[in-house]
This record gives C-alpha cells, structure tokens and sequence, in this order.
C-alpha cells in the first residue's frame, strides 16, 4: 500500500499534531479569556457573589477591556501548550490502539466528518482520559498560575512575580496545589468527552448522508459540512461533560487559590458544603459550560480541520510524487 493511501491519521506526523493543538488551544484560550475569568470570580468566593456585580466592577474599571482579559497570558500557554500535549498524545494513544486491535477495535466503513483514528467507545474513553490527565500533570504549574491571576484574590504584577510568590509560600509543591482534583475533574471528564463527540460526529455524519449517495456523502463530509458536523458535536459534548464535573472544578478553584485552608478534594467539598451549603458546588456552572463547551468546539473544530487539510495537501503531494 502506497503511502498516499496511508490513514488521515497515520499521515500527519507528531509535530503537525502538537502545533495544529497549540494553534487551535490559543485561539479558544484568547477568544474565551472573559469567560473563564468571570468563571473564577464566581468560584473563588466563601460568598455568594453575583455575576452582574462582577461584571460591573470589571467594566468600570479603568482599563475594561485589560480588565476582562486578565490573565491571558499564562490561560493562552496553558491552554495552547496542553491542548498540543493533549492532542498529540491522543492521537499516539488512538493510533496505538487501533494498530493492536485493544479492547476489540471493530472499524465500520462509514460517512464521517473525522480525521482521526475512529474506535471504540471504551478505548475513546481509555485513551482521551489517559492523555488529558498526562497533559494536565505536565501543565499544572502554569493552571496554577492561571488561576491566581484571574482571581482578585492575589495582584501579580507578572508571571515571575506569581512563580516566586508561590515558591514562596509552598515550594515546587504549591505549584501542583489541585493536581489530585484537577485529575480527578479531567481523567473523566476527557474520556467522556472523547466518547460523546465521537458518537455525536457518527450520529450526525449518518443523518448528514441519510438522503445523498455514498461519494456525495463523502465528499460533503470533507469539505464544509465535516466543520459543521464537528462543531455541534463539540458543542454537547461540552456542555454534557462540565454539568457532570463542576463541583469537582469549584473544588479544584478553592485549592488553587488558597491551599493553606482547603488540603485536598474530600476536605475542600466538606468545608464547602458545611460552611456555604450544597449549592456553593455549582457556583459558575453557566459559565463554565458555556466556556468549555465553546472552548471545546473551537479547539476541536480548527484541529481536525488543520489535520484535514494538512492531510489532504499530503497525499495530492504523494500522488504527484508518484506519477
């Protein structure tokens, strides 16, 4: 079998993965820097505090617009650099996977708008849980730094100013303050979310082809509806996976932020619910959804599309080699 004839997947080498993730992970960290910013206000708090007065107070500032977008810069590494680790190491995993016949692969020729190794939903869950908790271990120093930034708890004038600040105050430790929560919150919540987008992208691809021929299928899902496909499916699965795992994320928060008072996840949720009620659990889960389900769609819907074209420009390359 000729090379040009090689798998989407197989084609793209590690590195065009890595930079398509850090491209794709930027780009949704910039665009969605408010939302997680106001995310974090709502959490940090052992008060309730309203989303309206945090909005105001941030819009009346002197510089708004600095104001909303505070903390961009350790969000837009941490997120491009960990959607690169994440993506990469995914599709190592997928590939990995695939090529052993794990968990039973049974690959059905179909329609579909992706790009990537299509498996199992058991190996989905497996191999997107795996990668996200490895991409989170190597970038929790800088989800740390993150998430002290945006909260108004602490005033860094810099990102040195925070790396000397929390070495200070808890050693190399403080920089993995929340990594057992922050595991325990993304593990699941990436293979679940690796399942439901790929049982979306086929549910949507099929009713996409439902009422056209095979090749029209094929070559609508290749071009603009694959992007659409993708998008929606990103969407919900989203949406679905931050509603299951928010009182995990507002644990997470609390311990990022102020370590010396919450120890670890069990502690954390305790005081929580003892002290500010049941319901202190699910503070900014509104916008958490709408950050990580649109978050989500983005990274994923420029990622495939990048790996798609990059993949397609490959093989034309390799079939003019050829002739």
């Amino acid at each position: 079998m000729s090379t040009s004839s090689a798998s989407p997947a197989k084609s793209a080498a590690a590195a065009q993965h890595f930079v398509f993730g850090l491209g794709s992970g930027v780009a949704s960290a910039v665009l969605l820097q408010p939302l997680d910013l106001l995310k974090t206000r709502t959490q940090q708090s052992g008060r309730p505090s309203l989303l309206i007065g945090i909005w105001r107070e941030l819009t009346q500032s002197p510089q708004p617009i600095r104001a909303l977008w505070r903390g961009t810069l350790p969000s837009s590494l941490r997120t491009g650099f960990g959607s690169a680790l994440y993506f990469t190491s995914l599709n190592s995993l997928r590939q990995f996977l695939q090529k052993s016949n794990a968990f039973s692969q049974r690959i059905h020729a179909h329609s579909s708008s992706s790009s990537l190794p299509t498996l199992t939903p058991t190996a989905n869950m497996v191999s997107g849980a795996v990668a996200r908790t490895w991409a989170g271990f190597v970038m929790m120093p800088l989800t740390v730094i993150k998430v002290r930034f945006e909260s108004s708890l602490y005033s860094y004038p810099s990102m040195w100013a925070a790396v000397k600040d929390i070495h200070h105050q808890g050693g190399m430790r403080g920089f993995f303050a929340g990594f057992g929560a922050t595991a325990i919150r993304d593990g699941p919540y990436a293979g679940m979310y690796v399942t439901i987008y790929e049982m979306m992208k086929r549910r949507l691809s099929s009713l996409v082809s439902h009422n056209t021929s095979s090749a029209e299928a094929t070559k609508n899902m290749t071009s603009s509806m694959a992007s659409s496909v993708n998008f929606a499916s990103a969407i919900l699965a989203g949406t679905t996976c931050s509603a299951i795992s928010n009182p995990i994320d507002v644990c997470k928060t609390r311990i990022q932020l102020q370590p010396e008072r919450y120890r670890n996840l069990l502690h954390a949720g305790y005081r929580m619910v003892v002290e500010e009620g049941f319901q202190s659990l699910w503070r900014g889960l509104g916008l958490r959804m709408s950050r990580k389900a649109l978050s989500s769609a983005l990274s994923w819907t420029i990622y495939e599309e990048l790996i798609r074209r990059y993949t397609g420009s490959y093989g034309a390359r390799q079939s003019l080699k050829s002739v």
